[in-house]
């Protein structure tokens, strides 16, 4: 089901995909997906983390390295085709459907905020960032300029290297 979901998704958008389609592809019947989900948009949230890595929290001793830890980790998902695809369909759909954005938000996205909390926090211990700094919005900010570099690729450098120095501005 949630392969043929991933594939669905790529091919028409989550607004044109039905439960219908979904149960055709996949083979099953319709109430073999109810009985799971709920609703469309808890079957693509469960769908698109089946795509994704699980929640890394680094502990390398220093903010840098652990920063560049995540930054190539979303590099290793975000850069391939699927994810590339993946990413479109997420902000497309979520910008479409408050239901998706509130599911992916509470399934995806905040455990991932909640982790890079823990990475901010220890900097904080060790005096790399300041008391005050707010991990929530490095976060959020990190994460629109992974976007924004993704969809507008750097040409003077690596889409790593781009983020990296995009937080050394903003830390």
């Amino acid at each position: 089901m949630l392969q043929a979901t991933l594939e669905l998704l790529g091919e028409v958008g989550f607004e044109a995909m039905s439960i219908e389609a979904i149960a055709t592809r996949a083979g099953v019947g319709k109430t073999t997906i109810y009985r799971r989900y709920s609703t469309k948009e808890e079957l693509v949230a469960d769908a698109i983390e089946t795509i994704r890595e699980e929640v890394v929290i680094p502990d390398t001793g220093s903010l840098w390295d652990d920063l560049d830890m995540l930054i190539e980790n979303a590099a290793q998902i975000t850069l391939t085709p699927l994810g590339r695809k993946a990413v479109g369909m997420i902000i497309s759909s979520a910008s479409s459907n408050s239901g998706f954005a509130q599911i992916y938000w509470t399934k995806y996205l905040q455990p991932r905020r909640d982790a890079f909390a823990i990475v901010i926090d220890r900097a904080k211990t060790r005096n790399e960032v300041p008391s005050g700094c707010d991990s929530g919005l490095v976060f959020d900010m990190m994460s629109g300029i992974m976007l924004y570099a993704l969809i507008f690729e750097p040409t003077a450098e690596s889409w790593s290297a781009y983020v990296r120095r995009s937080l050394q501005l903003i830390l």
